[in-house]
């Protein structure tokens, strides 16, 4: 074999070793930590049962549901209430109005009623974002995220836990305040939603 070669292999080796050395330095370099992304989800409402709080009228919220059993509002120049109920899916709507009869609160509430029905479609008495009367209590952190605060409430001796959500980040042209109570979980049951409130004030 020719001179030259023999005395290549050792500078040859050592640059394989050189280059081997320098790739197990790279391969036990720790990689470095890539910041995670966290992001907050969190969603404001408008409107509950078709009605926005302080921006519409009760004769929106009448004509709305004439069809309804509906219990008069008072003449009163102060701030009054109206209801209408719903016996065949036992819930009840309650609107607070003002004097110049703009909706301040709309509110939207399981009730204990008798009726023989048939099978009815879903109640209107809803969400912008779909949230009903009888869903489960989880579904209220999936629209909305995590509440503002929970706390212990009661219903009729029932013991119910408050879901309350400020809106004021929002902006003050939408409504302020939304307050869900749930059922507490019990015997392997998911909790459901027993009540919605949409105001435009601050409760």
């Amino acid at each position: 074999m020719p001179a030259g070669l023999r005395r290549g292999r050792p500078a040859r080796r050592a640059l394989l070793a050189s280059l081997l050395t320098s790739t197990l330095a790279i391969a036990q370099t720790p990689p470095k930590p890539t910041a995670k992304k966290t992001t907050t989800h969190r969603a404001n409402e408008l409107t509950l049962a078709g009605l926005r709080p302080g921006r519409d009228r009760l004769d929106r919220a009448v004509h709305r549901y004439r069809d309804y059993h509906k219990n008069d509002p008072t003449d009163s120049a102060h701030d009054a209430q109206t209801t209408w109920l719903d016996p065949c899916r036992k819930q009840l709507l309650a609107i607070d109005f003002d004097a110049e009869k703009k909706i301040q609160v709309v509110r939207a509430g399981a009730v204990n009623l008798t009726a023989d029905c048939l099978a009815v479609p879903p109640s209107p008495w809803k969400t912008g974002h779909g949230l009903r009367l009888g869903d489960p209590a989880a579904r209220v952190a999936q629209l909305y995220g995590e509440p503002d605060s929970r706390s212990p409430s009661t219903k009729d001796g029932q013991p119910l836990e408050l879901w309350y959500y400020a809106f004021d980040w929002a902006g003050p042209d939408v409504p302020q305040v939304m307050e869900v109570l749930c059922t507490k979980e019990q015997d392997g049951q998911p909790g459901r939603v027993e009540e919605i409130t949409l105001a435009a004030p601050s409760l």
